[in-house]
Order: structure tokens, then C-alpha cells, then sequence
């Protein structure tokens, strides 16, 4: 096959753009095509390490892992983390160059769009096939001057585009006649078709609706999907509506939604465990009890730490803790469990320091240049093995440190236990993935005979189901043609 690029773009964020890019480069490598995945510029708190060191967004690892190849920088060139509602972190070629206020940031996007395109060059040398995946949707119109995660991005490169829709948010026609219309002639033609996705119930009552859309828009719909339940995919920031796993007599874990959680796709493997009764608590509700807590990851950890506190979770912890539950901390979350949190050069807001919830004897300073790495180990009270990755910008010292949560191939030390053994901090992301550091952790929470759970193998029959899903209800060989006329 002659391939070149097709691009995913959607009507509305979390339409299932990801999730088609994640099943389109499987169906490809099932076929023998050497494919790579593609996103311009994403807005994510969920990400990964490269294996180049870079830092992209989680949902291009995945996609990486369903084309069969390590993921690198080039797969996501423009990454923005959001550390307020008006500013982000930018991220260019895998590395923090800075924080920058949405304005400054759309006068940047000109120089942003030269990495873009280096990028997508050396992927198109490398790859018979890429698969590009758009950013929020292309009918933003107030984002259209100097776009280059959409449409913009597609007439640079004269790429194809398949629109795609969620039905089960309703308007699914509305949604993807209007965006149509919204676009200029030459993205119009740009369009090859559409996919309509999440869809529940008989689909021949779909038909007609089908038959006017194509008729209306001269455009085919390459299928629709059905609604999977239960699938557990790297979500490339929004939590996960569907329900988590519960048994009877199972271990209870409870996660404060910061409101600047990063990499949440830390707690997948725990909420894809039957034995584990996994809740997401927003910093407003009321906490049920649990056997142990986590404090995640956070993109802004002071402001994120002050959220906290406003809530009541620091007298809840404390009740928590008091009553023999157990603590974790991760990243963001590690460093909330210190003494003090510094930020002197003001990267997650305005500069200054704070007091931590001084669980364990630490301070943690801020630093410009990110930590960003693909670590194995052992816990340090187990031996189980661990592997995961390090993304954070705050240096940690302390006699807390002393006694630490993991030990490291590399010759470090990772994190920090409490002498009583009921806290636990780590900056380790991806903890829970490894089977005997997963069982090893929910013992020591509190679970007398934790089942192993295979996550890697979770990971990939979710990437299958996928693929097995686009195998049976598109119209593959008209959708893939979109591909081949891209050369």
C-alpha cells in the first residue's frame, strides 16, 4: 500500500478522535503498515515520557503502543498544560519552554508552526501511513487565524480529513452539518466523510437519518460505532464517565479531583481491578470513608493545595489518618505531603512558597528545567518491581528521604514512607501498572489477598476492541482510500 496521512477531526472535544486515531493505527499494523501517530498541538494534563526524554500527551503514547512502536517527541510537537483558566505550560519538541497567557500564546503559534511541520517531515520519512489527530474542533472560529491544530494543519500539508461525532451527547447532526458549514470551500472539500460514534440502541432506526445527512452534505458516513462499555483507554485529560469496577468486600480508594489534576491516568489499573472500589471526590463533596487516599498529580500544586484546604480535606485527612487509613501522595501530590512547597521563579503561578501538610519532613523547591525520565525499581518495603516515569519540576530534599517509597535501577531513591508505615509519597507516575508492585501496594493498603491484574494486557485488548470495532461497522476500504489519494 502507498499511504501517506488522514486526520481525525471532531465536531466537539472527547467526540472520540483519540480513540479512532487508536484503532485506525492498530487496524494499519494488522495490515503490515508501518504507521505513526500524529497530534499537532494538544491541551492536555495527562501525559508521557518519549523515549527520547521528550514529554508528549498521554494519548500519543497510547496511540504509539497500537501502532507498535516507541512513542517520540515528533508524535506530539506542541503540548499545552494548563496551570490556570487564562495560561498554560508550552511544551515544543518534548521540553517546557515556558508559560505563556492564551494572547501571547496565539501570537506564538507562527513559530509553533515551524516545529509542527519539522515534526510531521521527519514522521513522513520514517512511516508509510500517518494519522493525524485535530485538537477541540475545527469550527472554532474565533482560533482560525494561525490554527495549527486543525484544519490549518491540514491545508499546510494537504492532508484528508474525516469528521467525527458523538451521538450520545444528541445533535449528532446538528453537530456535524453545522461544522460543515462553518468551514471554508477548500476545508469543506477537504472532508472525505464522516463517523458517527457512541451509538446505542437499534441502527436501523439511524437510516434515515443517515440517508439525509449523506444527501444534504454529498459527503458518505464511513459507519457507526457502537457505544463500547467498559472501555478503559489513556484518556488525554477528561476523567472517565464510565464506572468504575466494585466487589463486594472491596478495597475502598478515594481521589480528590484537584482542579488542576495532572496524569489521573495513574489510577486506571486501580479502577480496572475487581477487588478495588475506586471514587473520584470533587474538592466540594463530601469524602466517603476510605481505606486509603491519594493526592494526584497536579499541574498547579499551591493553588491546587489551597483548593484542598478550602474544602476541609486538610481536618479530613487528618480524621483519615487518625482512624488508620492510609495516604499516598503522587508527584503534586507527593510534594503537598512535605513541610514546604516553593515556587521562587513563579512557574505555576505567582511566585512565593507555602506550608505543605507537613506529613513528612521535606521541602520541595521548584526549578525551571523539568525532570522528565522512564524509571524501573523496587519498592523499598516489598521488593516488588516497579517501572513508570518522572515528569515534575520540583526538587525535593528532606530527612523524610531517608526512608524512601521505591529504589531505583538507576542508583537513586524515589520518595519517602512514613516511620509508622501509613504514608507513602512517590513522584513516580504509572505505579500502579506493574502487577507485583500493584498487588504489593493494595496489600500494604489494606487488602488481604489482592488478585493480580495484567494492566499491559488490559491496555492492549481495549486497543483491540478497538480495532475490532472498526473492523466490523466502517467501511474500511472507502475510508482507508481517503489515505491512499493523500499521496
Amino acid at each position: 500500500m502507498n499511504l501517506r496521512c488522514l486526520m481525525v477531526q471532531g465536531t466537539t472535544s472527547d467526540a472520540g478522535k483519540s480513540m479512532l486515531v487508536t484503532g485506525l493505527c492498530r487496524v494499519l499494523r494488522r495490515r503490515g503498515v508501518r504507521v505513526a501517530p500524529f497530534k499537532p498541538q494538544n491541551m492536555a494534563l495527562n501525559s508521557a515520557v518519549a523515549v527520547d526524554g521528550g514529554e508528549i500527551g498521554r494519548a500519543q503514547a497510547l496511540q504509539a503502543q497500537a501502532a507498535g512502536i516507541a512513542a517520540t517527541s515528533d508524535m506530539n510537537p506542541v503540548l499545552l498544560k494548563p496551570n490556570t483558566d487564562i495560561g498554560a505550560q508550552v511544551i515544543i519538541n518534548g521540553h517546557a519552554i515556558g508559560n505563556m497567557a492564551a494572547g501571547e500564546f496565539h501570537d506564538y503559534k507562527q513559530i509553533a508552526q515551524v516545529a509542527v511541520l519539522a515534526a510531521y517531515a521527519r514522521l513522513a520519512q520514517e512511516y508509510q501511513a500517518i494519522i493525524v489527530e485535530g485538537a477541540g474542533s475545527p469550527a472554532e472560529i474565533n482560533l482560525r487565524d494561525g490554527d495549527i491544530a486543525n484544519m490549518g494543519f491540514a491545508e499546510a500539508v494537504d492532508c484528508p480529513v474525516i469528521l467525527i461525532a458523538d451521538i450520545d451527547r444528541g445533535g449528532v447532526f446538528a453537530h456535524l452539518v453545522g461544522t460543515l458549514a462553518l468551514l471554508s470551500d477548500s476545508e469543506q472539500a477537504r472532508v472525505t466523510g464522516f463517523v458517527i460514534n457512541r451509538f446505542r440502541g437499534d441502527e436501523s432506526l439511524l437510516t434515515p437519518g443517515l440517508r439525509w445527512l449523506e444527501q444534504r452534505t454529498g459527503k458518505p458516513v464511513f459507519g457507526v460505532l457502537p457505544y463500547l462499555s467498559g472501555l478503559r483507554l489513556d484518556a488525554e485529560d477528561s476523567i472517565s464517565r464510565e464506572p468504575a469496577a466494585v466487589a463486594d468486600g472491596s478495597l475502598r480508594v478515594v481521589v480528590p479531583v484537584l482542579p488542576r489534576i495532572s496524569n489521573h491516568t495513574d489510577f486506571d489499573p486501580l479502577r480496572a481491578h475487581p477487588q478495588v472500589n475506586l471514587q473520584y471526590v470533587a474538592p466540594g463533596d463530601r469524602p466517603p470513608a476510605a481505606d486509603v487516599v491519594i493526592l494526584p498529580g497536579s499541574k498547579s500544586v499551591r493553588s491546587d493545595l489551597a483548593a484542598l484546604r478550602a474544602a476541609g480535606w486538610e481536618q479530613h485527612l487528618r480524621h483519615h489518618l487518625r482512624y488508620g487509613g492510609k495516604l499516598i501522595g503522587i508527584c503534586g501530590g507527593f510534594q503537598m505531603l512535605g513541610d514546604r512547597i516553593g515556587d521562587p521563579d513563579g512557574l505555576e503561578g505567582p511566585a512565593g512558597e507555602c506550608l505543605g501538610l507537613g506529613y513528612l519532613e521535606f521541602d520541595t523547591v521548584l526549578q525551571p528545567q523539568k525532570q522528565l525520565r522512564n524509571v524501573g525499581g523496587q519498592l523499598a518495603f516489598d521488593s516488588a518491581r516497579v517501572s513508570g516515569y518522572e515528569i515534575h519540576a520540583g526538587l525535593s530534599d528532606g530527612a523524610a528521604l531517608q526512608y524512601p517509597a521505591v529504589t531505583l535501577d538507576d542508583g537513586r531513591s524515589d520518595g519517602a514512607m512514613s516511620r509508622d508505615g501509613q504514608i507513602l509519597g512517590t513522584y513516580l507516575h504509572g505505579i500502579f501498572e506493574n502487577t507485583d508492585a500493584c498487588g504489593a501496594l493494595m496489600h500494604w493498603m489494606g487488602l488481604r489477598n489482592p488478585q493480580p491484574l495484567n494492566y499491559a494486557s488490559v491496555r492492549e485488548q481495549a486497543i483491540d476492541r478497538v480495532a475490532d470495532a472498526l473492523e466490523s461497522h466502517l467501511d474500511l476500504p472507502a475510508l482507508l482510500l481517503s489515505l491512499e489519494s493523500s499521496t
